[in-house]
């Protein structure tokens, strides 16, 4: 296989459950070839959401933690070459996404960490990472950016499909089949983030293991009106959004008013993810005949997946395993694209999902 075959996807999402990476490569189609995930160990887990909410002695331990990170990711790495037996001449480059600390498109800026130039010196390979912030520089959101790599992957020439992505937040791409129709895409809202933040805080559990304690609670509907009159989920596209909006304080503060039990708002959350979601598709997506493929950790809960096939009862909901890839490395495969296309040359964003003025190649190279 030549040096050009191979690209490295790594992906650190909202959620922090953990680093994914991903060998792919491309000739011509997408072959998923290695994937590995490496944990987050808690205290740099801690640091990393301490930083992602406003608090003192920030830059200091911004630095520390772009440090450790990258440490991490190129350990993660390294860990996938070896123990897959790949032969780094093999690989042309890795697109790492980093760690997002702060996503504020109405400022017009974000900020990912997770030091690439560790990376390329750690690991020896081309690395391309800061793939957002260019689409912001154009005006646009910097977010989603999965879409595009989903028009070039899952497009059908006869179904309409959409992909969901449910991560921390979940986000959706539209795509019609007809090609002179535009892809469409942008975070419905949270995905897991609010669920995964509930359940640590009263059950210590990184999250609810197929939803089941959410199962096993009631939807507070008074708590769910209140939760779905947040003004994000009626603003129209583009539109993207992260934990400076969705956090556990923030949570906290909605919950006070009721005398909800803990299970039930678990239940609650997990209604309100289904119900964004679906609620997203109905009022934007300008189809109603579609196949949903879900992605993402989201896609293993199976009472968040009965709910989606509930709302959507005329559409065939399944995870991305049925269309050939694992629903656990989409994102790892989409960066490792972007960084395909950053060296290519080609463009990374979609102008109709993100709103910039066009498309624009995306991504800082640090060479190995």
């Amino acid at each position: 296989m030549d040096a050009s075959d191979i690209y490295i996807g790594l992906m650190s999402g909202t959620s922090l459950d953990g680093i994914d990476v991903a060998a792919v490569s491309f000739d011509p189609t997408l072959k998923l070839i290695a994937t590995h995930s490496e944990a987050i160990p808690k205290p740099l887990k801690q640091n990393i959401l301490q930083l992602t909410q406003p608090g003192h002695n920030e830059i200091d331990l911004m630095g520390s933690v772009d440090v450790e990170l990258g440490k991490l990711f190129a350990q993660a790495i390294n860990s996938l070459i070896h123990n897959e037996g790949l032969n780094k001449n093999q690989i042309r480059a890795i697109g790492s996404h980093g760690q997002t600390i702060r996503h504020r498109p109405e400022f017009n800026y974000t900020l990912q960490i997770g030091d690439a130039n560790i990376i390329a010196e750690a690991t020896g390979i081309t690395t391309i990472t800061d793939f957002r912030r260019r689409d912001m520089a154009a005006g646009g959101q910097g977010a989603p950016l999965v879409p595009a790599f989903h028009d070039t992957v899952f497009r059908s020439p006869e179904h309409d499909r959409i992909l969901l992505n449910i991560g921390g937040m979940a986000n959706l791409t539209y795509l019609p089949a007809a090609p002179k129709h535009e892809v469409l895409g942008f975070d419905t809202g949270p995905g897991n983030v609010l669920m995964d933040a509930w359940v640590l805080h009263h059950q210590n559990s990184p999250y609810d293991q197929h939803g089941a304690w959410a199962q096993s609670g009631h939807c507070d509907l008074p708590l769910l009106n209140k939760l779905l009159q947040l003004p994000y989920f009626h603003e129209a596209p583009p539109k993207s959004t992260g934990r400076e909006q969705f956090h556990l304080d923030w949570l906290t503060q909605q919950v006070e008013p009721y005398s909800t039990s803990p299970v039930d708002v678990q239940a609650t959350l997990l209604e309100l993810t289904a119900q964004t979601v679906v609620n997203a598709i109905n009022t934007y997506v300008p189809s109603t005949t579609f196949e949903l493929f879900v992605c993402g950790g989201g896609s293993r809960n199976n009472a968040l997946m009965a709910r989606l096939q509930a709302l959507l009862p005329n559409n065939n909901v399944c995870t991305t395993d049925n269309a050939g890839i694992n629903a656990d490395w989409m994102e790892a495969a989409a960066f490792a694209w972007l960084a395909k296309r950053c060296l290519e040359g080609k463009s990374g964003n979609k102008t109709s999902v993100t709103g910039a003025r066009g498309e624009r190649i995306l991504g800082a190279i640090y060479q190995a």
